[in-house]
């Protein structure tokens, strides 16, 4: 039995992103009922196979699940899904993506039955604006979004991972969505009704370069493969055995990196101090350490640096992963049943220690009910109760208080995505030592010019919430965290693993104070790890996930996709994890920890190749820009200086209208090309036609006339282009924010909503401090005397201190 036994999800149509927020659902064993068309869902046949011929990816997504046929030509078929959904608590809907021969339901008589029916439906673009009847693939939504035109060799074209990303970030976002509305229930809320934007999601990871560009302008562009704005070095790079992943940010870090490598001549130029300036001058600082890194392999450089606490790590293949037995343990890889077959699947990551996910299990044969889920459900003891009144107007997540120990991108968003669902979210930070992402400077000049406060990344990440001060290393700001928690529902962190307990907040002194709580660490390997001290950041945890060896070319090295890949994806797997583990708090007064590994996030990323060479240890084989299964499939230069455009024929249907769109009838006639075998053959020939054809293109002509013939295309975005995107001001998806010290600036909304409008950004970021009083003396009581003597012993404050300065803390572990 898990924490979501009680639930009944049913799945329709057909979409990796609704059927990954499914499979999350059922990790915490919800029954999961897939409903499939005589042949069965269509994902089913993605590539890579087994060698049974069963798909890799299906099975990631769809393990736990039981499957149901419903022949939508049948007698009684309407009726017998509406009678499912019916006795359902949610539904997941992936009809606007693909069908798949789902049969007709009236949606609205259901939900007047059932108002307590929570329902979610995925599109790729949502149901209006410029791109809504757009044919789309996972690639070209990903060039839409700005997650491919940084990413190659300068002179082009942009590099592109293969697909099953925008699937995965989508389906935590309706999993987020979904999840919230069974807290607002239990309640007393009703059910909800969200539309989910495949697109917009994928903008999460899009959303820290859109506010660098609006804060720095048009600077962003490809700088070579493995190399991203704005800081160095941050990539991959080869060693005497192995792949190594290298993140240097702070100006500590990079001295650490330059004693490592015997670089003293670097180490202390004054030019080279921060990442920018270092990016500046990085053919030279590669120049100088990469030979270095060839004289010793990938572990040994990781198990000193570890000492020196940098952010770096091994780079792994996909067969490392498979023989990690720690990730096993952990349940980051667990066992998975296809048929006859047993496989390697890619576990949750949501590692919640008093009600974990289920360790692995079966992938469903067409019409197979689970048979431990093969019982009627007793209705009166189990699902969401029935409301008798709706009130979608209060946020789901009112009445939750969230206190939030986290810094950076992970943390913040994470708690953001809370605040932004209505719950009250108060960030604590210290004058000694704000969150890193207001600058790593501490220098006199930046701290008097108030230069923490002008950061829009900050302001975006940090929306929403209460801000406040507290020096946790003295005993007065201690004891006034602990009051905070002992009213709170959710403590969030992202420190390492032992900076809080070290405090004296960790959870088994807290637990105490309130038994109810859900405490959550977001460190990058997991407080049971051997590397639980390792130092990382979002592009340390892609490097260390898999990710990187499965993209690229086949004689390249492995390629990184971000500058920061692992950080929005861990803040949504967290959000994910404490909505789950709240369910359980408001069932049933437990609270719990949760142990979440940010590396273990990003590996769903790499999940089919995992589950593929699990079962035949074959070598993988890297592509590229072209497709296992959709050819021809390309990044394409158009017109213009670095303009391209990602181009997908995912069916012969489709090659068909390509062919003619490019103005190539006879490949459209030839009746060999009908194969997709023969096209693959000539991949290289149809290449040089299709870019001879866009050549002559703007991209957006380009793309608009493919898009009119119903071939998947979409425009390599910059991100400063998606602050001007046509579809995204379309759907009101940008608000402007006014905050002090920055003025009006841009910012993303949630890809959820619950009617056509997204959810309205109610206040902008807090200054430092700036609700020490509401939340100090108008939550816990106290008096202006007492304030002052706290603000005189510099415990709280609303000003940085500079670094050297008498009070300045010690900087956390």
């Amino acid at each position: 039995m898990g924490v979501l036994s009680h639930l009944r999800v049913v799945e329709i149509g057909s979409s990796a992103s609704t059927s990954y927020c499914a499979r999350l659902f059922a990790d915490f064993g919800a029954d999961v009922l897939k409903i499939e068309p005589p042949k069965g869902d269509p994902l089913r046949r993605s590539l890579p196979l087994t060698p049974s011929a069963q798909s890799a990816w299906f099975a990631f997504l769809n393990f736990n699940k039981s499957s149901i046929v419903i022949d939508p030509i049948a007698r009684q078929a309407s009726r017998r899904l509406t009678a499912l959904i019916e006795d359902c608590d949610i539904l997941i809907d992936g009809r606007d993506v693909d069908p798949a021969d789902c049969p007709f339901i009236d949606l609205a008589a259901i939900r007047q039955l059932r108002p307590g029916l929570i329902c979610l439906q995925g599109s790729w673009f949502g149901p209006k604006g410029p791109y809504s009847g757009f044919a789309a693939t996972d690639s070209t939504v990903r060039a839409l979004a700005g997650l491919i035109s940084l990413v190659g060799p300068v002179e082009g074209p942009p590099m592109h991972a293969p697909d099953f990303q925008t699937g995965i970030l989508a389906g935590l976002w309706g999993f987020i969505a979904a999840a919230s509305s069974v807290v607002a229930q239990a309640q007393g809320g009703g059910g909800r009704s969200w539309s989910l934007s495949i697109f917009e999601s994928s903008l999460s990871l899009s959303e820290y370069l859109m506010s660098e560009a609006f804060a720095h302008g048009d600077v962003m562009r490809r700088i070579g493969i493995n190399r991203f704005w704005p800081g160095s070095p941050v990539g991959i790079y080869e060693t005497r055995k192995g792949w190594l992943g290298v993140t240097v940010a702070t100006p500590a870090q990079w001295r650490a990196f330059c004693d490592m490598l015997g670089l003293s001549e670097l180490r202390d130029q004054s030019a080279l101090v921060l990442g920018e300036d270092r990016l500046k001058n990085l053919e030279q600082i590669e120049q100088a350490f990469t030979p270095r890194l060839k004289s010793r392999t990938a572990q040994e450089w990781f198990a000193d640096g570890r000492k020196r606490r940098i952010p770096i790590v091994p780079v792994p293949e996909i067969s490392d992963l498979l023989q990690d037995m720690e990730k096993k343990v952990r349940g980051a890889i667990v066992p998975v049943w296809l048929g006859e077959e047993e496989g390697l699947a890619v576990g949750s990551a949501q590692r919640l220690t008093l009600t974990p996910p289920r360790r692995g299990g079966k992938v469903p044969a067409l019409g197979e009910r689970q048979s431990a889920q093969n019982m009627p459900r007793d209705l009166a003891g189990t699902g969401l109760p029935s409301p008798s009144r709706i009130d979608t107007t209060r946020p789901p997540l009112q009445g939750i208080r969230v206190i939030d120990f986290s810094m950076g991108w992970a943390g913040p968003l994470c708690t953001r995505t809370l605040a932004d669902l209505g719950a009250d979210v108060i960030k604590v930070e210290a004058i000694q030592y704000p969150d890193w992402w207001r600058g790593v400077d501490r220098g006199r000049a930046y701290i008097d010019a108030q230069m923490y406060e002008k950061l829009v990344r900050f302001c975006t990440m940090n929306r929403n919430k209460r801000g406040i001060t507290l020096d946790l290393t003295r005993q007065q700001g201690l004891a006034l965290a602990k009051r905070l928690v002992a009213r709170a529902d959710i403590v969030v962190d992202n420190y390492s693993v032992d900076v809080l307990p070290k405090f004296g907040l960790g959870y088994d002194v807290l637990k105490t104070l309130n038994p109810r709580l859900v405490m959550m660490s977001m460190s990058a390997f997991g407080a049971n790890s051997v590397n639980r001290d390792c130092r990382a950041y979002g592009s340390t945890l892609e490097q260390g996930s898999g990710l990187p060896s499965v993209i690229g070319n086949a004689d390249g090295p492995p390629v990184m996709s971000h500058i920061a890949f692992g950080d929005a994806v861990g803040g949504l797997n967290g959000c994910a994890a404490v909505l789950v583990a709240l369910i359980h708090a408001r069932n049933t007064g437990q609270g719990q920890f949760i142990d979440l590994a940010q590396i273990e996030c990003m590996m769903p990323f790499a999940a089919p190749w995992i589950t593929a060479h699990s079962l035949d240890s074959t070598s993988l084989r890297r592509l590229g820009n072209r497709h296992p299964q959709f050819v021809p499939h390309g990044c394409f230069r158009c017109a213009g200086e670095d303009n391209w455009i990602m181009v997908a024929a995912t069916n012969e249907n489709m090659w068909h209208r390509l062919a003619h769109v490019i103005g190539r009838p006879d490949w459209a006639a030839d009746p060999s090309l009908k194969s997709e075998e023969i096209r693959r053959s000539i991949e290289d020939v149809l290449e040089r036609g299709i870019e001879a054809w866009t050549l002559t293109r703007d991209a957006d002509l380009a793309m608009y006339e493919l898009q009119a013939a119903g071939v998947a295309a979409g425009v390599a975005r910059l991100p400063i282009d998606l602050l001007e995107d046509r579809h995204l001001q379309s759907r009101a998806f940008l608000q402007e924010v006014e905050r002090a010290f920055i003025g009006r600036h841009p910012q993303l909304s949630l890809p959820i909503r619950e009617g056509s409008e997204p959810y309205p950004i109610r206040a902008a970021a807090p200054t430092l401090g700036q609700h020490n009083i509401e939340v100090l003396s108008g939550l816990l009581g106290l008096s202006d005397a007492a304030m002052a003597q706290l603000a005189r012993e510099g415990i709280i404050g609303t000003n940085v201190l500079p670094e050297g300065s008498s009070q300045q803390q010690r900087r956390p572990a």
